[in-house]
C-alpha cells in the first residue's frame, strides 16, 4: 500500500476573531499591547473596573479575560470568583504587580489559566494569549506536519525491519504517533499509523516465526535476542535487592495503555522505560510463570510436574513460590517476599495498608493487578463494555480512567512516599481481532482462540498461523505423539468449521491474546525511581 503526504499549509490563526476582555484600571497605558493583539486578528474590549467587566460579561461572551489583580473597588480575585460562576470555561489570565507567593497560590487555587507579572511586554502577552486560545490548533497542525515529514521513513523502516531492535523501536514509535495524532484531533492520520501497524504485524509475525526457536534455545541467552519474560527479574529487579523494592505486574497491559497512564506517575517518579518480548504463547499460564520463575515452561514442568499437570487456569497459583526460588538462585540467599494478587479495588484501603507495612519491612513486595485482563476478557461477553471500549483508543481511555482512582495507583504513590523504587511491567498484551481463520482439530484440542494445542491441527490458511510440530521450539515439555501447536498471527482468531458463524459473530472485534503480534509480545518494563530518593 502506497501513501503520499505533502506538507500542510498552516491554517489561518482564526476564521472568526477570538474575543478578549482586558480589565485594568490603567487601561489607557495598555495601548501598545491592545494594538499588538488587534493587529493579529483578536477583538479586544477594555474596561477599567470589575463591576463594568461583569456587566459586559453578562451581555456577551469572551474567549479570554486579562484581569488586573489590584483595582479600586472589586479586586481581581473577587471578580475572578464571579467570572467562574458566570462562565466556568472561559480562560482567565491574572495580571499583577505582586510577585508574592501568597498571591500566586491564591490565584491558582481559584483556577486561573495563566499568571503575568507587570510590566509584561506586548510579546509576552501575545505569547500567553496565543497559547491559551490557539494552542490546540497549533499543536494539531504541528503534529500533522511532523507526521507528514516522518511518514516516508516510517514506511521504509516498516518494510525493511530486520532485527529485533528494529521491530521494537518501530512499534514503540508507531504507538507514540498514534497517541499524539489522536490527542491532536487527527484521526485520519492516526488511521495512516494503523495501516503501517498492519504492515508491521505481518513482517513481525514472519520474523518471530523464523527466529523464535533460537531465542528460547538453551544457548539462546548468549545470542543476540531481545529481553524475554524469563529475563525480567534478573535484569530489572535484581539490581534493587539491596533494599525494599516494589514489583508491580499489571496483567494484559499493552504498550499504548502503559504510555497513556505513564504521565500520571511523573509527578512522583523518574521513569526509565525499556521494551521486552513476551514468550509464546502470550497467555498468563506461560508468560507470567516465566517472569516469576525466570525459566521456560519445560523447566517448570520438569521441576514441578504437578503444577504443569494442573488445569491451565490454575497454573498461576504458585507465582510467589516461583519468585522466591528465582531470587534464591540469583542471590544465594533467602530474599523476603510479600506477594499479593488483586482482582478488584473493593478492599483498596486494606491492600494499601498491607503494602505500606510490607515496604517498611524490606525485601521484595510483589503485586499483580488483574483488572485490565478482566476488562479485556469481559468485553467479549458484555454489550456495554463492547460499546464503551469499542476500539484500542477507547480501551486506552478506559484503562486510564480506571488507573487514576485504582488501588494500583495508590500502591505506587505509597512507594513514592516511602522512597521505594518500583519495577513495573506486564505479562502480555492483547490485540483487536478482526479476521477469522478456520482450524481443523480433534476433540483433544485446547479451546483458546489465539493458540491451540492438539493432534493433527491444521489451519485453512497456513499464512495466518505460526505452526510448530516440535515442542522444543516453544520450550514446552515433551507431549503426546502427534501433538502440534498453532499460534494465530496478526489479527486472526480461530474458528471451527462446525461453529463458523457463531464464533465469527461472537468474537470478531474482541481483544484476545495468546498469539503472535506486536501488541501481544512487545511490552513495557519500567523502572520508577521516587523523586525524593533520586534527589
Amino acid at each position: 500500500m502506497t501513501h503520499t503526504y505533502g506538507p500542510r499549509n498552516l491554517l489561518p490563526m482564526q476564521t472568526v476573531a477570538k474575543r478578549i476582555l482586558w480589565v485594568d484600571d490603567e487601561v489607557e497605558l495598555l495601548e501598545p499591547h491592545l494594538l499588538f493583539l488587534r493587529q493579529r486578528g483578536y477583538h479586544v474590549d477594555t474596561t477599567a473596573n470589575g463591576d463594568d467587566a461583569l456587566e459586559l460579561f453578562r451581555d456577551q461572551s469572551y474567549d479570554l479575560v486579562l484581569l488586573d489583580e489590584q483595582m479600586p473597588g472589586r479586586s481581581g480575585l473577587e471578580v475572578l470568583g464571579t467570572l467562574r460562576r458566570l462562565a466556568p470555561h472561559s480562560r482567565v489570565v491574572m495580571v499583577t504587580k505582586s510577585e508574592e507567593d501568597r498571591t500566586l497560590i491564591e490565584a491558582i487555587g481559584r483556577r486561573i489559566d495563566e499568571y503575568l507579572v507587570k510590566p509584561a511586554s506586548p510579546r509576552q502577552v501575545l505569547s500567553v494569549v496565543t497559547r491559551l486560545l490557539e494552542g490546540s490548533q497549533l499543536q494539531q497542525q504541528r503534529a500533522a506536519q511532523d507526521f507528514a515529514a516522518r511518514f516516508p521513513d516510517l514506511s521504509r523502516r516498516t518494510s525493511e525491519a530486520v532485527g529485533w531492535r528494529d521491530h521494537l523501536a518501530l512499534y514503540g514509535e508507531l504507538v507514540d504517533w498514534d497517541l499524539r495524532l489522536r490527542e491532536a484531533g487527527e484521526p485520519g492520520l492516526a488511521d495512516s499509523v494503523h495501516s503501517l501497524l498492519v504492515d508491521l504485524r505481518r513482517h513481525f509475525g514472519s520474523y518471530v516465526s523464523r527466529e523464535y526457536r533460537g531465542w528460547v534455545a538453551a544457548e539462546g541467552a548468549t545470542q543476540d535476542r531481545p529481553p524475554l519474560s524469563t529475563d525480567l527479574v534478573r535484569r530489572y529487579l535484581k539490581p534493587w535487592l539491596g533494599g525494599p523494592v516494589l514489583f508491580v505486574l499489571i496483567d494484559c497491559l499493552r504498550l499504548d495503555q502503559w504510555r497513556i497512564i505513564r504521565p500520571l506517575l511523573t509527578r512522583d517518579f523518574d521513569i526509565d522505560e525499556e521494551l521486552y518480548c513476551s514468550i509464546l504463547p502470550t497467555a498468563t499460564p506461560y508468560s507470567r510463570n516465566a517472569i516469576f520463575g525466570g525459566v521456560f515452561p519445560d523447566e517448570i514442568a520438569r521441576t514441578r510436574p504437578e503444577w504443569w499437570a494442573s488445569d491451565e487456569g490454575s497454573r498461576n497459583a504458585f507465582e510467589d513460590e516461583l519468585l522466591r526460588e528465582q531470587l534464591r538462585g540469583l542471590t544465594g540467599r533467602e530474599v523476603p517476599v510479600h506477594y499479593e494478587k488483586v482482582f478488584t479495588d473493593a478492599e483498596a484501603d486494606d491492600l494499601v495498608g498491607r503494602i505500606r507495612g510490607a515496604l517498611r519491612s524490606g525485601g521484595v513486595v510483589s503485586v499483580v493487578f488483574n483488572f485490565v485482563d478482566l476488562l479485556t476478557h469481559g468485553r467479549s461477553e458484555s454489550m456495554v463494555l463492547q460499546e464503551v471500549a469499542r476500539d484500542a483508543a477507547a480501551l486506552r481511555g478506559l484503562t486510564r480512567q480506571w488507573f487514576q482512582q485504582s488501588a494500583a495507583h495508590r500502591v505506587l504513590r505509597e512507594a513514592a512516599v516511602q522512597g521505594v523504587p518500583v519495577v513495573l511491567t506486564t505479562d502480555h498484551g492483547s490485540i483487536l481481532c478482526e479476521r477469522p481463520v478456520t482450524v481443523y482439530a480433534r476433540r483433544d484440542a485446547t479451546t483458546n482462540l489465539r493458540y491451540k494445542f492438539g493432534s493433527n491441527l491444521r489451519a485453512e490458511d497456513p499464512a495466518a498461523v505460526f505452526s510448530v510440530s516440535d515442542e522444543a521450539a516453544l520450550r514446552f515439555p515433551p507431549g503426546r505423539a502427534a501433538v502440534n501447536y498453532l499460534l494465530a498471527q496478526e489479527d486472526y482468531f480461530f474458528v471451527y468449521p462446525t461453529k463458523l458463524r457463531e464464533y465469527q459473530a461472537r468474537y470478531r472485534g474482541s481483544f484476545l491474546h495468546g498469539g503472535v503480534s506486536p501488541e501481544e509480545m512487545i511490552l513495557p518494563v519500567a523502572t520508577l525511581t521516587p523523586r525524593s530518593k533520586r534527589s
